[in-house]
């Protein structure tokens, strides 16, 4: 029979607690990868695309799939040998690998979840039976920052706001120019949500937007909220690691949680939620599918919730070796990345007569760009005809934001024209991109742009029109 990958840890990082285990050949350190083996690694990519979109869904080299095949295998081959023997030391060896990642103060604060929607589940969930039990009051806050992610806010809706809550928005600025500018809000939202002596629960703070994209000074955030009372403090950073430096920590969170199939090249689904060891609330977080570890503990709930595909929370070390063949490991790819979509993101500013979304300090590895005013996008749904455009007809993936005027709270940007710019393009780097496909960007928009075209002509008969008033 197959043999099941080992070099297993345990809770204390010390072998696998179940007796010996044949010792897992350390790797020899690889040469450093050359841009035909980066070329080889992505090579099921569709070539066909222009894909400057690694932020939505990320991205898996062909050795890290290659890695998850061979678990898959195992566990199609002798089932019981995969969940009774391999399951648990494959995910023990994950979790340590993401433990020293992100600099955690022991193993078991690290719980592989599937993604960060889930680890928000698992948070909110906590904070509902709190409300519901009688743990919190009636009308207690939540605080939220108003980019949070879509499903994050509808996760806040469906546990905390249903249970009882008040929930609070941060009005974050669009375009932003500095970190202040977040700060100064975040002060007047917390106020807003301590009126009247009233509680804050928790806070759900973005490390990384999405949708605009904005690197957040969480670690001044998590201050502000201890400064502050508030019970507890959540970060969604769904994007940063692999983007930005993560140090738990150094943030001081209650609960982090980070995708790794986004920018660490794991395959999808895989996650991780850190919770502080040694606080009262870690036993009493469970995952939102009850299945026989129920009671266990949070790692042990995650790492068996039924018959599913565990491949991809095993592989983290491959992933990991993937990116140690790399100039400066991980630390490297992130400041190249970032090097890049800054030039890239300025190139096509200054071919569109526009603007970065935010300063370079706050962008990692994706940044907003402003698109020409004469596109006339004037909602999402525009937002989002003008990317399903651009992904048929030009061969271009990329996600576009619509900036509503009623959500701002300074004067709306306005482009070299001075026409008010409401559309962004979100371009991500990483290491598979080439200058080519960000030109070939630009291009189509150019093209638009000199046939007159706005987005109006995609809409329904009814609303085949511009209302963007251009001086």
């Amino acid at each position: 029979m197959a043999s099941i990958p080992s070099d297993e840890v345990s809770e204390n990082g010390h072998g696998n607690g179940n007796g010996p285990s044949p010792p897992r050949a350390k790797r020899p350190r690889a040469a450093l990868i050359s841009a035909a083996q980066i070329r080889d690694e992505f090579a099921h990519h569709d070539p066909a695309v222009a894909r400057v979109n690694n932020g939505s869904f990320g991205c898996c080299p062909a050795s890290v799939l290659e890695a998850q095949a061979r678990w898959q295998r195992l566990f199609l081959a002798q089932p019981d040998a995969f969940y009774f023997d391999g399951l648990q030391p494959g995910l023990r060896r994950s979790r340590a690998a993401v433990a020293a990642l992100v600099n955690a103060g022991d193993v078991s604060e690290i719980s592989l979840v599937d993604n960060a929607t889930t680890a928000a589940a698992i948070v909110l969930q906590h904070a509902a039976w709190s409300f519901a039990e009688g743990h919190f009051a009636r009308g207690d806050a939540v605080l939220m920052l108003h980019y949070a992610y879509g499903a994050v806010k509808k996760s806040i809706q469906a546990y905390v706001a249903r249970a009882g809550a008040t929930v609070v928005e941060v009005p974050l600025p669009f375009p932003v120019t500095s970190p202040d500018a977040i700060i100064a809000e975040f002060h007047a939202a917390l106020a807003v949500a301590k009126a009247g002596g009233r509680k804050v629960r928790l806070a759900v703070i973005d490390h990384i937007t999405s949708m605009p994209s904005v690197l957040i000074p969480v670690k001044e955030l998590v201050a502000i909220c201890r400064q502050e009372g508030v019970d507890k403090v959540f970060v969604d950073a769904a994007h940063s690691v692999g983007q930005v430096p993560v140090d738990v920590r150094d943030i001081g969170a209650d609960f982090y949680t980070s995708n790794l199939h986004k920018w660490f090249f794991c395959p999808p689904a895989v996650a991780f939620l850190h919770t502080r060891k040694g606080g009262p609330i870690t036993s009493q977080l469970h995952h939102p599918v009850v299945s026989h570890e129920y009671g266990n503990g949070l790692p042990m709930e995650s790492g068996w919730i039924g018959t599913r595909d565990y491949s991809a929370q095993i592989v983290v070390p491959e992933a990991i070796h993937f990116v140690n063949r790399f100039e400066g490991g991980i630390e490297g790819i992130r400041s190249r990345n970032h090097e890049k979509v800054i030039e890239m993101g300025r190139m096509l500013a200054e071919a569109w007569g526009t603007f970065l979304g935010s300063p370079p300090v706050m962008c990692g590895s994706m940044a907003m760009v402003g698109m020409p005013s004469c596109l006339c996008i004037e909602s999402d749904d525009d937002a989002l005809r003008v990317r399903t455009m651009l992904r048929k007809d030009f061969k271009v993936e990329v996600p576009i934001y619509y900036n509503s005027r009623q959500v701002k709270v300074q004067e709306m940007a306005k482009d070299n024209n001075s026409d008010p710019v409401t559309g962004y393009v979100r371009i991500s780097h990483q290491v598979y991109n080439v200058k080519e496909e960000y030109e070939r960007l630009r291009d189509a928009v150019n093209k638009l742009v000199a046939e007159g075209f706005t987005s109006a002509e995609l809409r329904p008969a009814e609303k085949k029109h511009c209302d963007l008033v251009l001086p």
